[in-house]
This record gives C-alpha cells, sequence and structure tokens, in this order.
C-alpha cells in the first residue's frame, strides 16, 4: 500500500517537474543561476530518471523562485524549488535499498528518528542489565576504560554491522540513481571539480551569491551553517577513524587524553556540527514556506535532530568521562550514532551523496 501511494504521489510530482522544466527551457531566464539550468537546457525530453538528476543537482538556494517571472500569480504558477524538492525527496525512497525503508522515513522522518534512537539506546541499556550493577556508575579510567561498560566486541559487532549495512545501501541506491539518469563517461576532472563544488558548497546561492531563505534579499547564513555541519561531521568522521587507526594498528584503547589528535578532532568537529545544525534548523523555522515542500520537513528535521544529538551526547561523554555519569552517557551516545547508522541510507543525510553524483554527472557532461 505505501508502494503504491509513493508512486502516486511521485508521479504527480514528476508530471509538473517535467511541465516546469518545458517552461524553463523555453524561457532561459535563470540560465547563469546554477547548474540546474545548464543541465536542464542540453535536455528536450525529461524522463524520470533526468528528472532526479536535476533535482539532485539543486541545491535550494530559491533564486529562480524570486526572479521567476511564472511564478504565481501568473496562470503557470510556476515554483521550481518546491517542485525539485519533492522530486528530491522522492528519488531518495525510490532508489532506497529496501525501497519500503525509505517510504517510511520519508514520511515520519523526525519520529523515525527520535523513536529509533531512544529504542536502541534502551536495548543497550537493557542489555547493561546482565552485566554487573556497578558497571553503570562506576567511576572508570584508563585505556579500555569504556569497555567496562559495554564490552568490546558489542560495540564491534553492533557498529559494524550498522554501518556496513549503511555504506551497502547507498552504494546500492546511487548505482540506481546513476543508471536511471542514463550513461554518462566520467573523467577525473569532473571528479575534481565536483568535489570542489561540494568542499566549497559553491553553488549555495547563484554561484556563491548567497541563498534567498527569508525574501529577495540574498545571506550567506546557509552556506555558513551547511559548512559548518559538514566539515564538523568530516572532522568527526576523521576522529573515529583516527582512534580506530590507534587501537587497532598501535593497540592504544581509549580514551585518549585532550591533547590526542581523536579528541582535538572530535571536539572542533562535535561543536561545529551542533552549530551548524542548530543555525540551519533555526534558518528553516524562519525561512519562507512558499518555494519550500514542506511535506519533507520530517526527513529534514529528523536529520537535523540525530546530529545534533549525536554530537552532544559524544561531547558530553568526553567531558564527563571520569565520572560516574559515564555509563549512561556512552549508552546514550552510542545509541544515537547506531540510529544515525540504521536510518543513514533513508533520510537526508543521503542526499550529500546523491548531490555529489549529481555534480560529477553535471561536470562530465559540461566537459563533454
Amino acid at each position: 500500500m505505501l508502494d503504491r501511494l509513493l508512486d502516486q504521489t511521485s508521479e504527480n510530482a514528476m508530471t509538473e517537474a517535467r511541465r516546469a522544466a518545458q517552461i524553463c527551457n523555453a524561457c532561459r531566464y535563470c540560465e547563469s543561476y546554477c547548474p540546474v539550468f545548464p543541465a536542464m537546457f542540453q535536455r528536450r525530453d525529461f524522463p524520470a530518471g533526468d528528472l532526479s538528476h536535476l533535482a539532485n543537482l539543486c541545491h535550494n538556494c530559491k533564486g529562480c523562485w524570486h526572479a521567476c517571472q511564472y511564478a504565481p500569480p501568473h496562470e503557470f504558477g510556476l515554483n521550481l524549488p518546491a517542485t525539485l524538492a519533492k522530486v528530491r525527496a522522492e528519488s531518495y525512497a525510490e532508489y532506497a535499498f529496501p525501497r519500503a525503508a525509505g517510504v517510511l522515513f520519508q514520511k515520519n522522518g523526525l519520529v523515525v528518528s527520535m523513536v529509533t534512537a531512544i529504542a536502541l539506546a534502551a536495548v543497550l541499556l537493557g542489555a547493561m542489565l546482565f552485566v554487573d550493577d556497578d558497571a553503570m556508575t562506576a567511576r572508570h579510567s584508563g585505556p579500555g576504560a569504556f569497555y567496562a561498560v559495554i564490552p568490546h566486541n558489542t560495540m564491534i559487532w553492533l557498529g559494524g554491522l550498522s554501518f556496513g549495512w549503511a555504506i551497502l545501501a547507498i552504494i546500492v541506491g546511487v548505482a540506481k540513481y546513476w543508471r536511471a539518469a542514463g550513461p554518462a563517461r566520467v573523467s577525473l576532472g569532473a571528479v575534481r571539480a565536483a568535489l570542489g563544488d561540494a568542499a566549497t558548497t559553491r553553488h549555495l546561492g547563484s554561484n556563491g551569491g548567497g541563498c534567498n531563505d527569508l525574501d529577495a534579499g540574498f545571506s550567506q547564513a546557509r552556506r555558513h551553517a551547511h559548512l559548518a555541519t559538514m566539515w564538523g561531521f568530516l572532522l568527526c568522521f576523521a576522529s573515529t577513524s583516527i582512534a580506530t587507526v590507534m587501537d587497532y594498528g598501535l593497540g592504544w584503547q581509549a580514551p585518549y587524553s585532550w591533547y590526542s589528535a581523536p579528541v582535538v578532532l572530535g571536539t572542533v568537529g562535535g561543536f561545529g556540527l551542533m552549530i551548524g545544525t542548530a543555525w540551519l534548523f533555526a534558518i528553516k523555522w524562519r525561512t519562507d514556506p512558499t518555494p519550500e515542500a514542506r511535506a519533507m520537513w520530517g526527513m529534514d528535521t529528523g536529520l537535523l535532530a540525530l546530529l545534533f544529538f549525536v554530537a552532544g551526547t559524544g561531547l558530553a561523554l568526553l567531558f564527563w568521562r571520569h565520572t560516574s555519569a559515564m555509563g549512561w552517557l556512552l549508552a546514550m551516545h552510542l545509541g544515537f550514532v547506531l540510529a544515525f547508522f540504521a536510518t543513514l541510507p533513508y533520510g537526508k543525510m543521503v542526499h550529500g551523496v546523491y548531490r555529489l553524483a549529481a555534480l560529477i554527472r553535471y561536470h562530465s557532461e559540461q566537459g563533454r
């Protein structure tokens, strides 16, 4: 039933996106605004795969909405940012593996994220009831202190299986997305250009001019919030990766000193992640709802909430790791981390992977 409902909704969004693309192709006023329009003008027909590509290429800066002469109250009633946002969100569900999980998350993003995090934390806490009663409230210090609360093998299996599944599901989803958009000859230069665009968020607002979140005025706030979130996440990932090498390669078990690479990177990244996600939520709360796909709020806020609490509980664990609260904080943090892994292929976070793939395709087409 969910699949049938999604198919009907997706077809409606695709029909509107196809109509909008045909009007934009005839007008071409926004040709220099962002990569969407040059990519659109290279096409005459718009099958679903091409529309999905254009939707994932859109960075939702809303500049075209304020410039469009065919926006309401014109009889054409064009609202390209909202239309592409719907197609983009539905592409996450369409290409998800398995597809039913993408449908579920698309409709209940915030609920699924929070319930999953709470449920996973509860499972971890329940498992700890079979450990010594003092393990949760005792003060643990020195190498391997975390494993006195949750056994090492339990952490590895839970984290490894959930993260491994997320990577597999994302690879399958992106492969389906790429196949739907048709063949493309990819060059090293196209990959390099796409990575440069993603690292600097160059297309967040008319090639860097800013986004139109509140009105026709340009602002760099959303771009800076995205940069804080993205680089905060990457620093946290680097922290975890280095800690893994230190543990398994060098035999140095956590917790590590304040001046170690994992702690420094994790602290800076954690604060960046919390600031960025809170900032993005504030912008989303105040933004003009007209060019937005408000039905997708659950997906957007679900990601922001999960990232915020992953970073927040991680920092709390760092600062209170030598106190009796460490056991409870560790369980909460791992619960949110596992929830993030479990929902990673189905929520808004996957947009980064799809958008990078769309940028690679865009630069490949432009080079050709």
